[in-house]
């Protein structure tokens, strides 16, 4: 039964890698300041030519030294670090032939990577540390679902490094396997297949399930209409649109009926390619809107999901600006907004709530949290708010729950 889907982890080897570059880096910085100082010192009291022919040989050397050192920090740094993402990559190749800005841009790339180190080891330290807690070894699996148009690649995890985060904490990681575009109801009936699978294979009795986006709308269903309350112990939703997205509806209202035909089209024919038997575009972006989800909540909320023992709760977050998040989103979020309020770039406040417990994340900093943000997505460490720490303080709440 495959469960492990794979994502670029991190090991004190590669972040002490990623130190060294920065070391390098810095010296080299260092280094050709006092060089240039030196010459610059050298020909004012000699002259240039009179300077170069006495040191020629020191020059050369000195640029040998140097530039071993730079390409040895930057591709130290470039092969390890996470955080600088390919945009400041792009950025570091490119105005690394120009001059001032190049030292700007080191700089900046050397902060990032620094930052990223200092992050990761701390993290590394904390997990050594409570090894012996397993906060996150719950009494029942936990099953991870995705959202909407997206898979679970066995290469590219769709929840970033959250599961190995929670695996290194005691938990047991499943995942939902279900295509990425369907109605709920569709989706539903894969999750059935699929948590009946997980359950008569592995002998666990029963799973607590995290489920992002649509991913929360599926589960649901699963949970309510195809016999599955003895086989949960526990449903978290995560920026799920249980009200529906306005927006949506006023797209798919307005657009005209052959471009829908021709985006869907391209989709299917996309994911098709990649494991899904039968996408339908049309279908998973109907029951994304707000007159739908209000049926589906009426078909699912009936359920007496406390009363047949099924812990629920729900997680919500906000955008504080179209720049707290990436694209496609930062260009979502004022449409988003207009319709549905604050919103993550997708989903609208007013949607997020569902179950007993709700918790609605604000970033404290300038950043925002994004819909993406809660999957860790993009991999990025969002300053004031550690997407993997809250992840292993949201399973280890299960433990504490007995689930």
């Amino acid at each position: 039964m495959e469960n492990k889907r794979k994502d670029k982890p991190y090991t004190g080897a590669r972040l002490n890698a990623l130190s060294i570059g920065c070391a390098l880096l810095i010296l080299f910085l260092v280094s050709v300041t006092i060089c240039a100082a030196w010459l610059i010192l050298r020909m004012n009291q000699s002259g240039f030519l009179v300077t170069l022919k006495a040191e020629w040989p020191k020059l050369i050397l000195i640029t040998l030294i140097e530039t071993v050192i730079f390409w040895t920090g930057i591709i130290m740094v470039y092969t390890t670090s996470v955080q600088l993402g390919i945009k400041l990559r792009i950025i570091g190749i490119i105005c690394g032939w120009m001059p001032v800005i190049h030292i700007i841009v080191l700089l900046m790339i050397i902060d990032k990577a620094a930052k990223e180190a200092s992050f990761e080891k701390r993290k590394l330290r904390v997990n050594k540390k409570r090894a012996g807690e397993q906060l996150c070894k719950t009494k029942y699996p936990i099953l991870m679902v995705h959202g909407v148009f997206f898979r679970d690649f066995k290469y590219f995890n769709y929840w970033g490094r959250v599961p190995a985060e929670l695996e290194k904490n005691g938990a047991t990681v499943y995942y939902g396997n279900h295509q990425s575009a369907a109605s709920v109801a569709n989706s539903a009936e894969e999750l059935a297949e699929r948590i009946r699978q997980i359950v008569e294979e592995s002998g666990c009795g029963k799973l607590n399930i995290i489920a992002h986006s649509k991913g929360g709308l599926d589960i649901k269903t699963a949970v309510s209409q195809l016999g599955l309350s003895d086989l949960v112990a526990s449903i978290t939703t995560v920026n799920t649109p249980h009200l529906g997205c306005e927006f949506a509806e006023y797209l798919l209202s307005k657009a005209p009926e052959g471009l829908k035909e021709k985006v869907a089209a391209a989709y299917n024919s996309a994911l098709r390619k990649v494991g899904d038997p039968n996408p339908d575009f049309i279908a998973a972006v109907t029951d994304l809107t707000a007159s739908r989800c209000r049926e589906i909540w009426d078909e699912t909320d009936s359920f007496d999901f406390k009363g047949s023992g099924i812990y629920t709760r729900s997680i919500g977050s906000c955008m504080k600006k179209a720049g707290s998040g990436a694209f496609p989103l930062n260009m979502s979020y004022h449409l988003v907004g207009w319709f549905d309020g604050a919103n993550d770039g997708l989903v609208g406040e007013k949607s997020f709530r569902w179950g007993e417990d709700y918790t609605f994340l604000k970033n404290k900093k300038k950043r925002g949290i994004s819909h993406g943000d809660m999957i860790d997505l993009n991999r990025e460490n969002i300053p004031g708010f550690d997407i993997r720490e809250f992840y292993v303080q949201l399973v280890a709440d299960l433990k504490n729950r007995g689930l």
